[in-house]
């Protein structure tokens, strides 16, 4: 039997510091330590698929908490039945000791763990909808308020006028103008269509 682990967190920012520390806790060898930081939306990672293919009948799979696995009650529930009862693989939350598959694999055990993995699957997506939900009225509130979301409008410099009335003429090169106005190529092309159209001051 081998021991494997899986660690995850929603986006790069944030750290597998936690995670990681439980994992070495179990003498897992490093190697055989496999971390995502994507949404946990599917099951559609990088990571999460090497491990799957690593891992075979008989072998232990410890995650920290279930919403580490994944945060799609229906997803999390079929990837359960298919590791576990499909392909014979054991799985261990570190945070909620019910469900380990090692233990209680008589009907009763069996039928508790399926009652808690339903409960605590459901909870993860419900708790991810709800981020989705408050993060949608932040951005509409922020929105009412005109507050403007994305990357600024970088505006021409004050000579802009200048050096695009030089360029026309031919005095200078789409090289000079680049380095004289300090825009690159398809800024200073939607600066220029602005300019014409009048749509922006320079």
């Amino acid at each position: 039997m081998k021991i494997f682990g899986y660690c995850r967190v929603s986006t790069i920012e944030q750290n597998t510091d936690r995670q990681l520390l439980a994992m070495k806790m179990l003498c897992i060898p490093d190697a055989h330590i496999y971390v995502d930081k994507v949404s946990g939306k599917d099951f559609n990672r990088t990571a999460y698929k090497t491990l799957i293919k690593k891992i075979k009948c008989g072998d232990l799979l410890y995650v920290k908490s279930i919403d580490r696995l994944g945060r799609n009650y229906e997803e999390i529930l079929n990837e359960w039945r298919i590791l576990t009862k499909e392909r014979g693989i054991d799985i261990a939350v570190i945070d909620m000791p019910l469900l380990d598959t090692r233990r209680g694999k008589d009907l009763v055990g069996t039928f508790l763990a399926d009652i808690v993995l339903q409960i605590l699957s459901f909870v993860s997506q419900n708790e991810r909808d709800n981020i989705h939900q408050r993060q949608k009225e932040g951005i509409a509130a922020a929105k009412a308020k005109g507050v403007r979301f994305g990357r600024p409008t970088l505006k021409p410099p004050e000579n802009f006028a200048e050096v695009v009335n030089n360029w026309e003429k031919g005095k200078i090169n789409i090289a000079e103008v680049l380095a004289q106005t300090g825009l690159k190529t398809a800024t200073f092309y939607n600066r220029l269509r602005e300019y014409r159209s009048g749509k922006k001051e320079v």
